[in-house]
């Protein structure tokens, strides 16, 4: 068992895996970066992209995986270990390899509501990993399951390498050179030796070893139309910035300012800093820096997010509204964004702005409906506001999102009392008492009262 812990760890892909005490970081401007760098690999890949999402998991391993479903999830210590974009986008086209071919069905029943969501401009999110080992006794059975999981990795190292050979394609079809690719499982090959695991047994992994995989894919990565094809700049320049306010989102304020230290004056160390001081408690400071980014670009959309948050959060709603309205607006009515302009709406405590917080929060959920935070800020001012069968209604999308069917039932049941029969929220409500009752009904052991 120890051997297998540590040859997955080596691995570092994971195609699958639990998703429990995970939390997903979501940022406009990074899952902006994401849709962009991985289209022409999805395109590529025979699928639709509207229908693939590129979500960041907020953990610090390096790693990446596919739980069912379109949605690949890219863990944040990948995005900090990688140098590039083009790396990351041989990573994701090695998961739409797993997608592409159907590798993973049905595994995802029960992964949403297991994972967490955290917005990335709202509040610092906390994630876990919780790894153990199983007991080693039973030694009568210890033959059959030495025999099964022998028959299980040697399935995972097939899919595993039919995933890589079918990522150099898309890179190939696509125009994304297939250099990053390449350059990243070298990575991991170096974490194999930093790990002590060079002479471990490559039939007791999950995952064909790194070296491995580099030789299989090397002469058609090389070879391939698109291994000299010029690296996009500005998918560059937009990398090094999110790598940035990912430091600065995630790490120790420490860390981050020993890596961008106050005499960089560069847009990402004022980035990063930005976060990092904010986090720390100084909001002077962090208004400096969020002022030295908009002195850089005065109507860049995500400049003008992280100003509008640090007023905001430094309890000064009224001034973030002209920074972040035109964020909003800039930013094509980003959802993520736009819930942000929401909370601060209603955070003035104006009778007077919670009619737009009500437009703008509508249309961002009608947009991007997996968004709690949204939700609840559409709940907060329905309730202000006197509309009391939409608070009810927004309590149970936000419940639904997160696993909790009984007072998703509840809530969708009351909503249904006062809202106008076979209206159009009347008739969601619906679908979320009967879908939040099918689940109580099918799980009694967790619903039964206490």
């Amino acid at each position: 068992m120890k051997k297998l812990v540590a040859g997955i760890a080596a691995s570092l892909l994971l195609w699958a895996q639990p998703a429990a005490a995970q939390s997903i970081l979501r940022d406009a401007e990074t899952e902006a970066m994401f849709n962009d760098m991985s289209r022409p690999m999805i395109i590529a890949a025979g699928l639709s992209p509207a229908n693939v999402r590129v979500v960041m998991i907020n953990d610090d391993s390096i790693n990446a995986f596919v739980a069912g479903g379109q949605t690949v999830y890219v863990h944040s210590g990948l995005l900090q270990a990688a140098d590039n974009a083009n790396e990351v986008q041989g990573v994701i086209a090695h998961e739409l390899g797993h997608i592409a071919d159907g590798h993973v069905v049905l595994q995802d029943q029960g992964t949403r509501p297991a994972i967490g969501i955290t917005l990335l401009s709202m509040v610092v999110g906390i994630a876990a990993a919780v790894a153990g080992a199983g007991d080693a006794g039973m030694a009568l059975m210890g033959l059959g399951q030495s025999a099964a999981m022998g028959k299980f990795l040697a399935f995972t190292r097939v899919q595993e390498s039919t995933a890589d050979a079918a990522g150099a394609k898309y890179l190939n079809a696509s125009g994304v050179s297939g250099r990053g690719m390449l350059s990243f499982f070298r990575k991991l090959q170096n974490q194999e030796y930093a790990y002590g695991l060079k002479n471990i047994d490559p039939f007791a992994q999950s995952h064909p070893l790194s070296g491995q995989r580099i030789e299989n894919l090397k002469n058609d990565l090389m070879s391939g139309a698109s291994w000299n094809a010029k690296p996009d700049l500005a998918l560059e320049e937009r990398f090094k910035r999110v790598k940035a306010k990912l430091r600065g989102y995630v790490a120790d304020p420490k860390t981050t300012l020993n890596i961008y230290p106050e005499e960089d004056h560069s847009v990402y160390a004022h980035y990063a800093r930005a976060y990092a001081w904010h986090k720390a408690g100084y909001p002077d400071k962090a208004d400096a820096e969020a002022a030295a980014l908009i002195k850089a670009d005065p109507h860049d959309p995500y400049f003008l997010e992280i100003q509008g948050q640090i007023l905001l959060e430094a309890g000064k709603p009224v001034d973030a509204l002209v920074p972040l309205r035109e964020a909003t607006v800039r930013s094509n009515n980003s959802p993520l964004i736009a819930t942000t302009f929401g909370h601060a709406l209603i955070a003035t405590e104006d009778k007077a702005n919670y009619p737009e917080a009500v437009r703008v929060l509508r249309q961002a959920v009608n947009r991007d409906q997996e968004n709690p935070f949204a939700w609840y800020q559409l709940g907060t001012v329905y309730e202000r506001t006197g509309d009391e069968p939409r608070a009810l209604l927004a309590t149970a999308e936000r419940a639904s999102q997160n696993g909790d069917s009984r007072t998703a039932a509840y809530s969708a049941r009351g909503a249904m009392a006062g809202l106008p029969p076979n209206s159009r929220d009347w008739v969601r409500a619906q679908d979320i008492a009967m879908t939040a009752q099918n689940d109580m009904d099918d799980n009694p052991k967790k619903y039964r009262k206490q």
